[in-house]
């Protein structure tokens, strides 16, 4: 969770957004961060007894573009239109940006250009009361977990482009325990609510083997 990071004074790529102190929301926030703090991962994303699977899924993703944003935020000094002219995990995998809305079919478009988008589209999602509910007591739309599965999705390929594209400049920065741990997390949560599909992990699957097979 974003607690990993402790005070470091490091730029986030866009806004960090905040999870309404007070709210039920933040308790279970709150609660995540103290399991975590166990060390326990596989323990750390179950669904808390008697507690909401959509506001658990929820908090989690608003806490994950959080890590994401910040991760990103300590390398795009190195992704740059000239290093990443397309939005690639490994010579296999290159991804088009679409959101259905502003930009219907998929463009081709350099890393950063294609994060600047995808970050931007997940912050407008998750700044959407009607989507994001934060009031206690208002409910999430039926479409609620369809829509935290594209999210949860694209945050993947944010991840996918770092490893393959610039862990030599995330070790430069020592920054390689901060962004395994924070995947780790990030697949454990998505493989207890089958969030993503696997065809969609194809570009880290090594990766993934290697970081979950321990705690099988």
């Amino acid at each position: 969770m974003s607690f990993l990071f402790g005070s470091r004074s490091s730029k986030t790529f866009k806004p960090k957004k905040n999870i309404p102190e007070g709210s039920h929301q933040y308790e279970l926030l709150k609660h995540a961060e103290a399991t975590l703090g166990s060390g326990n991962l596989r323990m750390a994303v179950m669904l808390p007894d008697g507690e909401d699977l959509n506001e658990w899924v929820a908090v989690n993703t608003v806490d994950f573009f959080n890590q994401i944003n910040m991760l990103y935020g300590t390398i795009t000094d190195f992704c740059t239109e000239e290093s990443c002219p397309l939005m690639s995990a490994g010579p296999k995998y290159e991804y088009h940006w679409a959101d259905g809305t502003n930009i219907k079919k998929p463009i081709k478009c350099s890393a950063p250009k294609y994060i600047d988008y995808l970050m931007t589209w997940v912050q407008d999602q998750l700044d959407d009361e009607t989507l994001f509910p934060s009031k206690i007591g208002v409910p999430f739309p039926k479409n609620f977990m369809s829509v935290a599965k594209t999210i949860l999705k694209r945050l993947f390929r944010v991840y996918a482009h770092i490893y393959h594209q610039h862990f030599d400049s995330v070790m430069q920065l020592q920054e390689e325990a901060h962004l395994n741990t924070s995947f780790k997390h990030f697949i454990f949560f998505v493989q207890e609510f089958n969030l993503i599909d696997r065809k969609e992990l194809a570009p880290l699957q090594e990766l993934i083997e290697k970081l979950t097979s321990k705690d099988r």
